[in-house]
Parts: C-alpha cells; structure tokens; sequence
C-alpha cells in the first residue's frame, strides 16, 4: 500500500469536515442519522468529555446542511449514509452554536453571549445570502442584538418556507461556568424569567424545525427548556448507546489499519495492545439495557495510545494524557458548586467512590440548578461527567462505579490535593520508597511514611471515620506507584481484598515483587484482643487471596508479600508481612 494514501490520526481534529478532507481516520457512526431523524424533531443527548460529540455533530451540520450539497460525494464517500441518503439529505439552512466557545466568564456576562451569538448569526446571513433578499440580509447584519438577528431570520424564513436546523455543541459549558462561579442565584436569573439565556430558548423552540443539541450535564434542561418534547432527551435511549466512543470493533480495526500499512510495527500484537488499553480506557456504558453487554471506549485515549504507537513502536510511558489528566479539575468545581454550601456532603460521596469504586444511586434525567446539591443529583452530575458508569441495575436504581484507572487517577489526584492540605506528603520520598518496595522488597518505609500522613490528617479523619476513609486515603497515595496496577476491592477466591499490587510486567518486566495488602481499622477505644482478631481476621483473608489463579497468574515470576495493617484509630495497632 502506498505510504502517502495513510489516513492521518484524528487526535485532536474536532470538525468532521477537517477529518475527511484531510484525509484522516473516521470510524463511521453516519448509520445513526435515519434513527435520530425517526426519533423526534426536538433532540437532546449527554455524553462525558472526549467522546467524539463535536466530531458527531459537525457531521450532521454538513449531512444536514442545503450549502453544502456539492460537497455530499466527497465528505461522505464510503460512509453508510452515502449508500442509505434520507429524503432530509441537504435539505436545511443550518445554524450552528459551539458555546464552549461563548465567553463565560462572570464578566460582562450577558455581553459576551451575545457578542458570540451576533458573529455566528453573521456567519449564517453569508453563508445564506442568496436565499434572503438585501434588505434582510443587512438588516440582520445591522442589528447588534443577537436575539433580534434570530427574529429577523425566522420572519423571513417562514415567509418563503425554508427549513432551519439548530445544532448546538457544549449546550451546557455556559452554565456550568456560571453555575461554578456564580453559584445557584446568578444561574437562576440567567435561565428564569426574563433571564437573557432563557429568552434565545423560546425563540428556538418557535424558529426551528429541527434542534439537536448536545452537552456533559443536564443542569440546564428543566430550566431552559418547557414546552419542548417531553421525549427528546436520548441519553439513557438504547438505541444511541453505541453513537458515541469508540466499540472493541471499531478500535481493533483501526489499529489493524495501521498496521496493514506499515504504521505499526509487522510483529505488533494488536490483542495485547486491546488488553494492555481495556482497563485505563473502556468500560462506560450509557443505557441500562447494555449493562451486561459490550462497553465502549474513550475517544481520545485510544487515539493518543495509537499515536504513540505509531510514533514510537511502543505503548506511552504515562497511560493518562496529560490533557485528560486536568480533568480532574472536574471534581474541584462539582465539590464547590453553589459556593461551597453543603460541601462536606458532597466530599463525603467522592470520599465513598474513591475507597470502594462504586456507589448506588437514582439517575436523575434532569433537574434544575436549585437542586443541584440534593443528593442523588449530585450523585447524577458525577455519571454524567463521565466520572461514573453503570455497573448493575437495582430496581429503580442503578449501581454504579469508577469506569477506569484513567478516571481513577481523576480521583486520587483529588484526593491527594484534599489530604495535603491537612497534611503534606514528602512526594520525593514517597517515590523512593515505592522503588525500594518495587525493586528490593522493602515495603515498610513506604506503608510508614502513608500511616503517619493519615495520622496527622484529623480534619479528613473527621469526614468519614473508619475503614472507607483508611481505605481512600492509602489508595490515593499507593496509585502514585505506576510501576503497579493498583487493584483495590478485586474479587479474589471468593473474597475481595483491599489491594492487590500487579505488577505492570509487560512495561516494567524487571519489578520483582507483588503484594497483597489488607488493612483493618477498629475504634480507638478497642481492646488489645480486638486488634488480635481483626489481625487474625486479616490473615486468613490473606491466605485465600493467595490462592486465586488470577494472583498466581498475574504475579508469576515475582516475590508475592502478603502485607496485614491494623489502624486502632488513627495509629497504626498491628503491621506484618506472612507467610
């Protein structure tokens, strides 16, 4: 195959337009577009960050969009729809709205959105003017109110009949900034009554025959949007689980392309690749019927996995981007929504996921900002992030759990800014100390130097007393050790152990030692023989563990240590390797 016909690695690319005309690689999700259309006139979806959304909804914008009709046969060639056009191919004006681009700072708020607005509605009058006359083509570009330019459009459009589509990426990054920095009382001007942002919905709902928006939240849905479909919200929809993200499909065909051209090296394992991916950047699942079926991948973890490869013949040194790896700034601002109000509860729930990897909740489909710190929505907020997936389905409830170590690490690293501010780690020696427990077997420095931490950090013993909070607070800290893959509450041998340390063989084949660690917490007012059983309790426990063919498996060809530590209150009571 020729070198030069190699589509390039979409990493980064965003508009649908730039990925085809520039040759890059797209996996094809066009099929989608006869369901959407049957599905409602009014649409609305949620999907975490880096999911391909603005890559989706650029598609249809061009799918969608009457000036861009010539272009049909080069941007859509080889795609399902070029073969399945629905009667809607090409049939609409198009506005499109990015609002992430909108200018939310708590600035000149109202003048900003409008600023955006007035520029994107300018762009629109252009691209269209053959189809209005002059007078409604520099009425519109005279005007500076961005909710008149709307109405000067529509009037004219209804006039001569012309069909208008509104497609808006990152509905939600407007408010959620607001809702951030402002707290819940500027949001409720912004989107009740008269509030600017509320008023640019009715004309929406009265202008278009057609409205697609996509977002992360659905904060802003009950506040902005009566009077629409009761229907149109097709994020739980089974039908869409699979639109957005990447199937195990979609990604083992990809990288077979690459490497039938010579872009992977001729000996590259793409199974392995697929095993050595699956646990930082699969399992999300958005639809209940789907809880047991297959999951679905992250975007744009895959591609920078890929790009490595391709550039380097060999896995990335650090599995989390480092742009993925600020998103766990996502926590910070959901912890101090509304201005820090109610802040201990919320932490005590990231506290709960981050020590036991899930939590049980009722999803909410929306709700308004004034309940966004109830509970179950909060609860919601982090699912929707991106931050949660499901697990399990209970009834009306749901089950759900930390979809990956790339969201793990979102986790730890929260957590390890909240610990530090009570009690600050030596993280220089912190790290020479997981060498020496990698490397040499000595793993006593390191539980040391993490037990002394947790002994002086009294405000998060206060959080959340007892074994869940021990718990958060070692795995924030053991996760620092990549050399490992830190496995907290895994099922083993009937049984689920606090830790198990795999070590991360096919990178770092010359690590000699794996562990098992199980701690134990009693009150500090615990009697002597209540440490003696809790320790004896952690033995057995031990034993078992060690006996799973996953541990034999996983930890062949290393020194494995069975490592028992018994907290009575804050101090370390009881700490043992056994036999």
């Amino acid at each position: 195959m020729e070198k030069a016909a190699v589509k390039g690695i979409p990493y980064g690319v965003a508009r649908f337009d730039e990925v085809r005309n520039e040759n890059f690689y797209y996996v094809d999700k066009t099929m989608y577009l006869p369901l959407l259309e049957g599905a409602s006139k009014y649409l609305f979806l949620i999907r975490p960050r880096r999911f391909g959304k603005s890559v989706f909804v650029s598609m249809m914008q061009a799918y969608y969009d009457i000036a861009k009709a010539d272009c049909f046969d080069t941007l859509f060639d080889g795609l399902w729809i070029k073969e399945h056009p629905t009667p809607l191919k090409n049939a609409f004006q198009v506005i499109y709205f990015d609002f992430s681009l909108a200018g939310a700072g708590m600035e000149r708020l109202e003048y900003t959105f409008n600023d955006y607005c007035c520029a994107e509605l300018d762009s629109f009058i252009k691209q269209y003017k053959d189809f209005y006359d002059e007078s409604t083509f520099e009425k519109v570009l005279a005007e500076r109110d961005a909710a008149s330019k709307l109405r000067l459009i529509n009037s004219e459009a209804r006039r001569k009949k012309y069909l208008l589509y509104l497609i808006i990426d990152e509905y939600d990054n407007f408010t959620n900034v607001i809702l951030s920095e402002g707290g819940k009382e500027v949001f409720r001007n912004l989107t009740h009554a008269s509030g600017f942002y509320r008023e640019y919905f009715k004309i929406f709902k009265a202008m278009f025959t057609r409205i697609f928006m996509i977002g992360v939240s659905p904060v802003t849905l009950d506040d902005l949007t009566s009077g629409y479909n009761i229907g149109w919200n097709i994020s739980q929809d089974s039908r869409f689980n699979y639109m957005l993200g990447f199937s195990e499909s979609d990604v083992r065909t990809m990288f077979q392309y690459y490497k039938d051209y010579g872009k992977l090296r001729a000996d590259a394992d793409i199974e392995a690749m697929l095993t050595e991916m699956k646990p930082w950047y699969n399992n999300y699942c958005f639809a209940k019927e789907y809880i047991d079926e297959e999951r679905l991948y992250n975007c744009d973890m895959v591609l920078y996995y890929l790009r490595h490869q391709v550039a380097f013949n060999r896995s990335p040194e650090e599995m989390v981007d480092m742009n993925v790896r600020t998103d766990y700034k996502k926590l910070q601002m959901l912890a101090d929504i509304d201005r820090g109000n109610l802040k201990e509860k919320r932490m005590s729930v990231i506290e709960e996921i981050s020590a036991t990897g899930s939590i049980v909740m009722t999803l909410k489909t929306s709700f308004p900002a004034e309940s966004v710190t109830d509970d179950d929505n909060f609860r919601s907020l982090l699912y929707y992030y991106g931050l949660l997936t499901m697990k399990k389905s209970l009834g009306r409830r749901i089950e759900m759990e930390i979809p990956n170590n790339c969201v793990k690490e979102q986790y730890w690293s929260f957590m390890r800014d909240y610990f530090n501010r009570s009690a600050r780690v030596d993280m220089t020696a912190l790290q020479d100390e997981m060498d020496q427990m990698s490397f040499d077997g000595d793993w006593m420095p390191l539980i040391t130097r993490i037990a002394e931490a947790y002994r002086e950090n009294s405000s998060v013993r206060d959080s959340i007393l007892g074994e869940h909070n021990l718990q958060g607070f070692f795995k924030a800290y053991l996760a620092l050790n990549t050399l490992y893959l830190v496995e907290p509450e895994i099922e083993l041998n009937c049984g689920y152990s606090d830790f198990l340390m795999m070590p991360d063989k096919a990178r770092y084949p010359e690590i000699a030692h794996s562990y098992i660690l199980e701690l134990k917490y009693v009150k500090p007012t615990a009697t002597d023989a209540e440490v003696e059983a809790k320790s004896t309790e952690a033995d057995g426990q031990l034993h078992q563990y060690a006996n799973d063919k996953i541990v034999k498996r996983l930890c062949q060809g290393t020194q494995l240590h069975l490592l028992q530590v018994v907290f009575r209150g804050a101090e370390i009571a009881h700490c043992s390797e056994i036999n």
